[in-house]
């Protein structure tokens, strides 16, 4: 690979996903990329759930704040903050328990929702993305960027995180640059050098603390909701912060982070001395202080508490009339319920959605993709577009789905800030059903809630016993238990093709897309999908895209880069890919053709947003299953390999497999060894403490 494409040792299955690729591509506009302002549009379905989006993450921190009251500190925390910030040398130093600071009463009880007839979903409508802010505020932010000598480029995004007041508050603080996606800590120390001048210096409380919450969010693209603090204050060091311990009190005071030790169990002794009855150091001082910021924390102690509310419910006696399966049994007894199979397991959910219809029960089946959805039919509504409204059934005047059981298929895709926006939205005695593949990738956003809900083992879980068949079934079902079978495939169904560096394993897949597939196997080239590891290197996505569309559908690129017929991947928020094909461009932006749904991508977010389509990475591919796919695993991929890539990859396809493989031994060990890499999050405690059984 070039310098600067090879993933790095012990990078993170998350950094090489979809949020990883679009801060680089961030980056990239931070070094002098150029973009425009957006004017004002009518509101979009985009929009639509966006707005949606803010107005449950208000009322998720409403419901905090009435759990604490505001509390008089003198400082600009309030509530569990408040606390945490005139307690945090205890916590830190052992003397007390942080989780002291956390007991408040159970939120009251939201009304169930109605019975009334559910709101019919919107028609479908071409979807435009979000414009950007005004052009006079991008105008002002513009003319300070000159003045500190930034790309000013970078104007559009700056308005957008910064708001109306972004110009001045960049003066006041020009470390707030450091909140753009993209821009790194070198970057915003140049701009404010030229800022301040003489005034400005590496211990700068501003910096120090743009440099906290710029840890946290990175450590968020890799799936972290919290960080251990010895990690935070090493990374200030190494940003030649002068004293790292003041910094991050300060950071804390400032509540640009807040400081949690879960899990702790206080007694009369280690809250007066740190100490156990033997004079040992406690058990406590083994619980590592977590630091996070306030939007994940809130998620995370949210999504907890409604998680625990459906788990509390008692049985359903509605239930009782359907056919007992084993799942229907778990739904009947508890609110909450998790499902575990591969993708033919898929049905019993989707079943019991059926039976519960029967009953005259409100069902909905939420999947992860556009994709997923066409694979169940109508009856299917995607949880983008649940959230947003433009699917599904709709709210009562609570805000709360009109809904007796949700079941969410693709679960390991929800991050923490959709799952908390979620079961906020879930009336009092209904059902939620999380079901999924524990062995795919985790989500693209922060957090691993399927697996931490399992790990709890809070409530009912029903592993399915149905195999996916065939011989990709077979092999994907080795994978997942760690072994990397031969089976036999007398269709051609699954087909391994050896090459010996990355010119050949892109000269193959070319051929196998054009030729090999379509004559041999049947499945036209629309439909035979490329995956490898990463966007980056000599056989990664763009080197492969680039080969195919010379193949497939040459073109000079006039409408910024892409040409009609060309195959693309468009990323309309985090985690999310929709597949689709150039139709035609002009002032308004690109319009694809989503598997028949129009969509327009402004002109402005054609660059940083849509990319060439025939091959994708596993992280894009997941919640997505194509008739053929070809995997592509060059020798340089190696170290981007683990067992849930590779299971990730392999189970995209339906009829046929080829494999691209260059890298030797490094597959098989990677599948034997390759466990997910670990994320730091704090929602199977939570679950834990919520929903322990009381000692006797």
């Amino acid at each position: 690979m070039p310098e600067g494409d090879a993933p790095e040792a012990g990078t993170s299955e998350a950094e090489q996903s979809e949020a990883a690729e679009a801060e680089e591509a961030e980056a990239e506009k931070a070094e002098g990329g150029t973009t425009a302002a957006g004017k004002a549009a009518e509101p979009s379905e985009a929009e639509a759930e966006l707005a949606a989006q803010r107005e449950l993450l208000a009322r998720i921190e409403h419901r905090k704040a009435e759990k604490a009251g505001p509390i008089e500190s003198g400082t600009k925390l309030s509530g569990t903050a408040a606390d945490l910030l005139a307690a945090v040398r205890a916590v830190e130093s052992g003397e007390k328990a942080g989780t002291a600071f956390f007991d408040s009463p159970a939120p009251a009880p939201r009304r169930a929702a109605p019975t009334a007839e559910p709101v019919r979903p919107r028609e479908a409508q071409p979807v435009r993305t979000p414009r950007a802010t005004a052009p006079e505020t991008v105008t002002t932010v513009q003319t300070v960027l000159s003045q500190g000598g930034a790309p000013a480029a970078l104007a559009a995004q700056v308005a957008d995180v910064l708001g109306e007041q972004a110009a001045d508050m960049l003066r006041e603080d020009p470390w707030r640059l450091l909140s753009v996606p993209g821009v790194r800590p070198e970057q915003a120390d140049g701009f404010a050098r030229a800022l301040l001048g003489a005034e400005c210096g590496p211990g700068d409380e501003r910096r120090a603390a743009a440099l906290v919450a710029w840890q946290l969010e990175r450590a968020a693209l890799q799936g972290h909701t919290a960080v251990e603090s010895s990690a935070v204050r090493a990374a200030l060091a190494e940003r030649s912060v002068p004293d790292p311990d003041e910094a991050l009190q300060q950071a804390i005071a400032e509540g640009a982070v807040l400081v949690f030790q879960d899990g702790v169990e206080e007694t009369e002794e280690t809250e007066e001395t740190g100490q156990g009855p033997d004079g040992e150091e406690s058990e406590q001082s083994a619980v590592p202080v977590l630091l996070g910021l306030d939007r994940y924390a809130l998620a995370e102690e949210s999504l907890a508490d409604g998680l625990a509310r459906l788990a509390k419910a008692g049985a359903d006696a509605r239930w009782d009339a359907a056919e007992p399966t084993e799942l229907i049994r778990a739904i009947a007894a508890s609110g909450l319920v998790v499902h575990t199979g591969g993708e033919a397991a898929r049905a019993e959910p989707v079943a019991s959605a059926g039976a519960a219809g029967a009953l005259g029960l409100r069902a909905v089946v939420a999947v992860h993709s556009e994709d997923g959805s066409r694979r169940l039919g109508p009856a299917a509504v995607t949880v983008s577009g649940l959230l947003s409204g433009a699917e599904g059934p709709g709210r009562d005047e609570d805000g709360a789905f009109a809904l007796d059981l949700l079941i969410v298929l693709d679960a390991p895709q929800l991050d923490v800030e959709t799952a908390a926006m979620l079961v906020e939205s879930m009336p009092d005695g209904s059902r939620l059903v999380l079901s999924g593949d524990p062995g795919v990738l985790y989500s693209a956003g922060a957090g691993r809630v399927f697996a931490d809900v399992l790990a709890a083992g809070v409530c009912p879980q029903i592993n399915s016993r149905t195999p996916d068949p065939g011989p990709i079934g077979e092999l994907v079902s080795g994978i997942g238990i760690g072994e990397l079978n031969q089976v036999a495939a007398p269709g051609k169904e699954v087909v391994i093709v050896p090459v010996r560096d990355a010119g050949e394993a892109v000269h193959r897949t070319v051929q196998l897309v054009a030729d090999s597939v379509p004559r041999a196997i049947g499945v036209p080239t629309e439909q035979t999908q490329v995956i490898t590891v990463g966007h980056g290197g000599s056989a990664g996505t763009r080197a492969l895209n680039a080969a195919l569309k010379e193949r497939l559908n040459a073109g000079p690129g006039r409408f910024g880069g892409f040409d009609p017929g060309d195959k693309v991947a468009y990323a309309p928020a985090l985690g999310r890919t929709l597949t689709g094909t150039v139709v035609s461009a002009d002032a308004e932006g690109l319009h694809l053709d989503c598997d028949g749904t129009p969509l327009v991508v402004p002109k402005e977010r054609v660059e940083s947003a849509v990319r060439h389509g025939w091959a994708l990475t596993a992280h894009q591919a997941v919640g997505m299953r194509w008739p053929a796919a070809v995997v592509v695993l060059p020798g340089d991929a190696a170290q981007g390999l683990s067992r849930p890539w590779v299971y990730t990859a392999f189970s995209r396809a339906e009829r046929h497999l080829s494999v691209v493989h260059g890298v030797d031994q490094a597959l098989p060990r990677a599948v034997a060894e390759g466990a997910p890499q670990h994320r730091t999050t704090r929602l199977r405690t939570l679950l834990e403490v919520l929903l322990a059984t009381p000692t006797p």
